[in-house]
């Protein structure tokens, strides 16, 4: 059982911790221009989804920076993947938008002893892609080598 699960990379509480999670979604409503009375308002669709994801990684006793890493090459990529809840519901498509991280208690490699992160994801059009995703995953196995 895992946290969430973000394409290939499962967030668990060891390597890759998450803390929080926040989800933002609205629906799009045009109003129509009528005299006398209050304006009707029609239901265009859904609107903008977006999540983020924080947590805290301690890279000298748990890890996670390897799965931070191929988010991160998920970000630069444009990759879409399916996203989904611990218990299993399917959140939808998403790609990931924006990436933050601080390193405090800086060791001698220059990586901190904790690291706080930041994952922004936003739900984009159903069409899961695993070429992008697969290649992403790729690059990141060979920069570790």
């Amino acid at each position: 059982m895992s946290l969430y699960v973000l394409g290939g990379v499962v967030m668990d509480t060891r390597p890759f911790n998450a803390d929080t999670f926040d989800r933002t979604a609205s629906a799009d409503l045009v109003q129509k221009a009528v005299m006398g009375g209050m304006q009707p308002s029609e239901f265009m669709g859904e609107g903008e989804d977006a999540l983020t994801i924080t947590g805290q990684l301690l890279p000298f006793k748990t890890g996670g920076l390897e799965e931070f890493d191929v988010l991160d090459e998920m970000r630069r990529t444009g990759a879409r993947f399916p996203v989904m809840r611990g218990d299993g519901k399917r959140l939808g498509t998403y790609a990931v938008t924006a990436l933050s991280e601080r390193h405090n208690e800086l060791m001698r490699n220059g990586v901190g002893f904790t690291v706080q992160y930041s994952v922004s994801l936003r739900k984009v059009q159903s069409g899961y892609d695993g070429g992008a995703l697969i290649a992403a995953l790729i690059s990141i196995f060979e920069s570790l080598r």
